[in-house]
Formats: C-alpha cells, sequence, structure tokens
C-alpha cells in the first residue's frame, strides 16, 4: 500500500471526522499540561499542519482569527491577574498598585495591590493553556470541510448537526467577508483600520449574515429539513432508554475514573453506557428520511490522522505529571521534558500522509 501524499481530490481526502479526532487530541494534551514550551510546542504542530494541509476555501481562513483569539485570551488573563490578584504566593515583587478597599462580605477577592512575578507566571501558563485549546479547535476548523462533516453524522445527530455545523461555519465566513471588505475600502482609497473603519465593515458584515440566514433556511425548507419518518411507539421509548441511560452510565463511569475508589465499576459503566447510547443513536437514526449520496469513506489515511492525535492524547495523559506542570514558588525556568516531546511530534504524522491541496502543488 503506498502511503505517499497524492494530490488531493473528492475520492481520496481525509475524512473530516480524523481531523477534527486529531485536533482534540492535540487539545486533551494541551489540558494535561501548564508547560508553556509543550504548549509551544503543541501550537507549532497544529500550525505546521494547517499550513502544510489545508485548502483555500473560505472556512479554511479562520485559523488567524483562532490564533489572534487565543493571544486575546492570554492579555486578558494576565490582566486579570493584574487587577484582581492571585492566590499564588510570591517574594518577587514587580510593583503594588492602589487597593480598592472592599466591604466584609467580600473577603478574600481584593482589587490591586501586589504584583509578583509568580502569580504573572501562573497567569501567563494558565493562559497559554486555554489559548493552546482555542488553537487546536481553529486547526479542525481549518481543515475540516463542516459540509462533509454533516454528511457523515448519524442519522438521529442529523438536526443537531446542522445546528452545530452552521455555528461553526460563522466565524470562517465573518472571517472571510471583513476581509473582502477591508480590501475593497483599500482599492477605494478609504481607511481599513482603526475605530472608524471597523465601524463602517462592521455593518456589511451583519448585513451579509443576515442574508445568509434566510438563504440557509430557504435552502433548508426546500430540502424538507424537519420531515421525520413515522416510527413504532415502542421504538421511539427504546430511543430516549438507551440514549439517556447511556449517558448517565458515561457520567457515572467518568465520575468514577476521576475518583480513587471507582476503579472497579467505571470502566464496565463507560463500556455499557457507550454501547448503549450507540444503539440508541442508531434507533433513532430510523426517523431521518435523508440519504447520502457519495459518503466519505475512512481509509488508511484517515486511521493514521486520527490515530496520531489519539496517540498524542494518550502519550501525554501517561507521562510524568511532574514534568506537565512546572512550578512557579519558588520561581524557575520551565524544562521540556524529553518524552513527552517527542509525543506532541508524532502529531506532524497529518502533514506527511494526508493528500496535497491542488494549490500547494
Amino acid at each position: 500500500m503506498n502511503l505517499r501524499a497524492p494530490e488531493a481530490n473528492r475520492s481520496n481526502a481525509v475524512h473530516a471526522g480524523a481531523w477534527w479526532l486529531w485536533a482534540l487530541g492535540l487539545a486533551v494534551a494541551a489540558s494535561r499540561t501548564t508547560n508553556p514550551l509543550l504548549l509551544g510546542l503543541l501550537v507549532g504542530v497544529a500550525g505546521f499542519v494547517v499550513a502544510a494541509r489545508r485548502t483555500d476555501a473560505p472556512w479554511a481562513r479562520s485559523y488567524g482569527a483562532f490564533v489572534k483569539l487565543g493571544l486575546a485570551v492570554l492579555v486578558v488573563r494576565l490582566v486579570f491577574s493584574v487587577l484582581l490578584g492571585s492566590p499564588i504566593p510570591g517574594t518577587h515583587l514587580l510593583v503594588t498598585l492602589p487597593e480598592v478597599p472592599l466591604p466584609d462580605w467580600a473577603q478574600g477577592v481584593r482589587i490591586g495591590g501586589r504584583v509578583t512575578a509568580e502569580q504573572l507566571v501562573f497567569a501567563l501558563y494558565d493562559g497559554a493553556k486555554l489559548a493552546t485549546l482555542l488553537i487546536c479547535v481553529g486547526a479542525a476548523n481549518a481543515l475540516a470541510n463542516p459540509a462533509r462533516l454533516l454528511k457523515s453524522l448519524p442519522g438521529a445527530l442529523y438536526e443537531v448537526g446542522v445546528a452545530v455545523v452552521v455555528a461553526m461555519t460563522f466565524a470562517p465566513n465573518m472571517v472571510a467577508d471583513v476581509g473582502r471588505l477591508r480590501t475593497a475600502r483599500r482599492l477605494r482609497g478609504r481607511p481599513a483600520g482603526g475605530v472608524k473603519g471597523v465601524l463602517q465593515v462592521g455593518l456589511p458584515v451583519l448585513e451579509g449574515a443576515l442574508e445568509r440566514s434566510v438563504a440557509v433556511a430557504a435552502s433548508m425548507d426546500a430540502r424538507g429539513y424537519g420531515r421525520t419518518a413515522p416510527v413504532p411507539r415502542a421504538v421511539r421509548h427504546a430511543t430516549t432508554v438507551l440514549t439517556l441511560g447511556g449517558l448517565l452510565c458515561v457520567c457515572v463511569g467518568g465520575y468514577g475514573l476521576l475518583a480513587a475508589s471507582g476503579g472497579s465499576y467505571a470502566v464496565p459503566l463507560v463500556a455499557a453506557g457507550v454501547a448503549m447510547a450507540l444503539a440508541g443513536l442508531r434507533l433513532g437514526g430510523r426517523r431521518s428520511v435523508r440519504t447520502r449520496y457519495r459518503p466519505d469513506r475512512w481509509d488508511a489515511r484517515s486511521w493514521l490522522v486520527a490515530g496520531s492525535g489519539a496517540a498524542v492524547a494518550a502519550l501525554v495523559v501517561a507521562a510524568d505529571a511532574a514534568a506537565l506542570h512546572p512550578g512557579v514558588v519558588p520561581l524557575a525556568a520551565p524544562e521540556l521534558p524529553l518524552w513527552p516531546a517527542l509525543s506532541v511530534l508524532v502529531g506532524l504524522l497529518p502533514a506527511f500522509v494526508a493528500p496535497l491541496p491542488k494549490e500547494s502543488v
């Protein structure tokens, strides 16, 4: 079997679900560490794969917006730490801000006061983790075609999936509209930056969003969206019992996995819950009257893409917790742990096995 990356076409494209599983694997790894070196490595892996394998579609241009959003979250986290303080003790005093006196019922909360290097470093680590999670989601948005992802959903989740896909495509379409309008303003000799430029671009963007909403609603109505096939009452009740019971078992089993005393019952409950939920989804799919035209295939490359993300998550979760969470008291420079770093590099596999976009060949 030849796994060298060919030119992308409709028949060999990586499954949209595989891109999301890959990105979620990176996000799970990011959620398990506050080491800024590992987080930066995760961002670099996600950015390299996006640069190597994204297309020129409008929904593929949203990665930069998610990066900027992640940086904004990081800045906000640092500002909150400076203004509202932090429970992290510190000895390296940077500045002392005027402190606002608060009533007795607000004990434990302060505005202003001492700002130490330890609390800023802690806020930086925490904000970097949130920013990395957003960037991983942005990578999935830039690589996975939302329309093809919707086609692959089970029939029972089709209506929910439509709502999710419409919500996910809002940000990429808005970014494309803003870029198009700013280019048009520059060509006309008008300022594209500043507060005035943003305000004058905002109204056309809102108008375009409303027009797309009306067009999407008309298209969904013309295609019979919302129609359901008649099913027996017993099947509907069985679907409800299986789905809710499965989700309840997964929740209880998940709590057992996190608790120290739940090792004996947690795994069987999670397995039973997943099986019940899948059976409920299969029964619920009988109400869907839609058909799939040329369904996407889950081929070897899709397995490799999804497996690389799962491998990153599993290897980072299994790593030594002390290496994943550098301390800030006493203040010390973080170190790059070898095995977790090598584990993160497994996420680069999609950049070499996924088909090449046509414009990059």
